[in-house]
C-alpha cells in the first residue's frame, strides 16, 4: 500500500459565454472562490538530527508537535530516547531502519499513534526506524484509519513483562488494553485500527510479534504483509485476537476482528515457551468474534504451538469464514494448554461452538505428527492440500471433518492398506474422504 497525496479539485473547462447576456457572467466569481478555497496548501518537510543543526530539530518529538497536517519528518541516522506521540496526519521517515534508532528504554512505547484521544486520526505514514526497549509496544496504533507501518525493526520491547507458569503479568499497561496482561502489547499493535498496513517490518525479540484487537474499536480491513516475523519467545508471531471491549469504547459487547489479510510473511520460531502459534486466530470471553480473516501465503515453521491455532474457549463465540490457504507449514509444535492436540501439528483448530464457513485449502503441511488437528461440533471442510504426517487429519471432536480432495502423499485412499504400507498419511476420527488427489495440488 503506498502513501498517496490529495488530489486537487479540477475545474470544467468553461463555457463559451454569450456577449450580449450579462447575467452569463454572475455564477464564475463564486465558482472561481469555491475552488481556490479547495486547494490545500503545500505540504511541509521538517527535518531532525542528534545535533539539532542546519535548521532542524533535536527531538523526533519537537518536529512532530511542529509539523502541520499533510507534513513530513526527515530523521536523520541517530539514537533518539523519546516515546513518540502521532496525533496527525504526517510521514514519519528515518533514514534507514538499522541506524535511525528510536530507543524508548524505560518508556511505554516507541512510537504511539493516538486515535483515542484524537479521534478519526488516519493516514500516517511510518517508516525506516528500528524501534527498541519499550515496556510496552514498540508501535502501538489505537482507533486510527489508513495508517502505513512500512519497513521498520521492531525488537526488544514488551520489558515490562513478568513471566509467571500461572498468570503472567504486565504492570502499568493502560486500562484499554483489556487482555494483554500475558505479553505487554507485543512488538506491533493495531488496537481498534481499520484499512492500515503493516507491511515489510523485520519484528523480533519481543514477547510476540504483531497483533490485532479489537479491545476499543472494531479492528477491520488491516493488511499485514512481507513481514519478517521471528524468535518472539512468549506468545505468537502474528496474532488476531477479540477481546472484551474496553470502558473507552463505550461498547457492552465485543466489537470484532474481521476482514484482516495476513499474506506472505515469515512466522518462524516463535512462542519457544510453548505458548506461541506462527499465526493465532482466538476468541477469548463469550460473545468475542474474529471471522472472515484470511491467512494465505505464509511460511510458518518452528513456532512453539501448531503453526496456524484457531482456539475458540467458550459457548457464543464467532470464528466463522476464517480462510487457511496456500501456507508452506512445518516443524510447529504441539497445543499443551486447552486446546490440547496429542503431538505437533501444522493446523488446530479448537472451538465450544460450531464454525461455520472456515476454508482450509491448498496448504502443504511437512514435518508433523499431525497435518491438521480439528475438535469443533458441526462440519469443517479440508480441501486440496498436502500432508506428510503419519496422521493428515485427526478430528478429536463431535463433528465432521469433509476432507475430499487432498493428496496424502502418495496418491491412494488414505484409508487403505495400499497407503498404509507406502508411507501415505492417514486419518484419525470422523473424517469420510470420497476423493483425493493422485499428486500434490500446484
Amino acid at each position: 500500500m503506498t502513501r498517496s497525496d490529495a488530489l486537487a479539485p479540477r475545474l470544467a473547462p468553461a463555457r463559451p459565454m454569450a456577449a450580449t447576456t450579462k447575467q452569463s457572467h454572475w455564477p464564475v466569481a463564486p465558482l472561481v472562490l469555491a475552488c481556490v478555497v479547495c486547494y490545500p496548501l503545500a505540504a511541509a518537510t521538517l527535518c531532525v538530527n542528534p545535533d539539532g543543526s542546519a535548521g532542524c530539530q533535536k527531538t523526533i518529538g519537537a518536529a512532530v508537535a511542529a509539523a502541520s497536517p499533510g507534513d513530513t519528518v526527515n530523521v536523520a541516522a541517530g539514537t533518539y530516547k523519546e516515546d513518540l506521540n502521532i496525533f496527525q496526519p504526517i510521514t514519519l521517515i528515518g533514514a534507514n531502519a538499522a541506524s535511525t534508532i528510536i530507543d524508548a528504554t524505560g518508556l511505554a512505547n516507541g512510537i504511539y499513534v493516538d486515535g483515542i484521544d484524537n479521534p478519526n486520526l488516519a493516514n500516517v505514514f511510518i517508516s525506516g526506524f528500528t524501534v527498541q526497549n519499550a515496556n510496552f509496544e514498540g508501535i502501538l496504533v489505537t482507533n486510527a484509519s489508513a495508517v502505513t507501518i512500512s519497513g521498520n525493526i521492531v525488537t526488544n520491547n514488551d520489558k515490562n513483562i513478568v513471566l509467571s507458569e500461572t498468570a503472567p503479568a504486565c504492570p502499568g499497561l493502560p486500562d484499554f488494553e483489556t487482555g494483554e496482561t500475558f505479553d505487554c502489547g507485543e512488538g506491533i499493535h493495531l488496537l481498534g485500527a481499520s484499512h492500515s498496513t503493516v507491511a515489510n517490518n523485520t519484528v523480533h525479540s519481543n514477547a510476540g510479534g504483531i497483533l490485532i484487537t479489537d479491545d476499543t474499536a472494531a479492528a477491520h480491513d488491516n493488511v499485514v504483509t512481507g513481514n519478517t516475523v521471528t524468535d518472539n519467545d512468549f506468545d505468537c508471531g502474528i496474532t488476531l485476537a477479540s477481546h472484551p471491549p474496553a470502558m473507552v469504547s463505550g461498547s457492552q459487547t465485543a466489537l470484532g476482528v474481521y476482514n484482516n489479510h495476513v499474506i506472505g510473511n515469515q512466522s518462524l520460531r516463535n512462542g519457544a515457551g510453548g505458548a506461541g502459534a506462527g499465526v493465532g486466530i482466538f476468541a477469548s470471553a463469550p460473545g468475542t468474534a474474529a471471522y472472515g480473516n484470511v491467512v494465505a501465503d505464509n511460511q510458518i515453521s518452528g513456532n512453539g504451538i501448531p503453526g496456524v491455532s484457531i482456539h475458540g474457549h467458550t459457548p457464543g463465540q464467532n470464528l466463522n469464514d476464517n480462510v487457511i490457504i496456500g501456507n508452506t507449514i512445518s516443524n510447529n509444535g504441539a497445543d499443551n494448554g486447552d486446546t490440547p492436540t496429542p503431538g505437533p501439528a501444522g493446523i488446530n483448530v479448537a472451538g465450544i461452538s460450531p464454525i461455520s464457513g472456515m476454508i482450509i485449502a491448498g496448504n502443504t503441511i511437512t514435518m508433523e505428527t499431525f497435518d491438521v488437528a480439528v475438535n469443533i461440533p458441526g462440519q469443517i471442510d479440508v480441501h486440496r492440500n498436502s500432508f506428510s504426517g503419519a496422521i493428515g487429519i485427526l478430528n478429536l471432536g463431535r463433528g465432521t471433518v469433509n476432507a475430499d480432495g487432498n493428496y496424502w502423499g502418495c496418491g491412494t485412499n488414505p484409508a487403505s492398506l495400499l497407503g498404509a504400507f507406502a508411507g501415505c498419511a492417514t486419518t484419525s476420527g470422523n473424517v469420510p474422504v470420497n476423493s483425493w488427489l493422485t499428486a500434490a495440488p500446484q
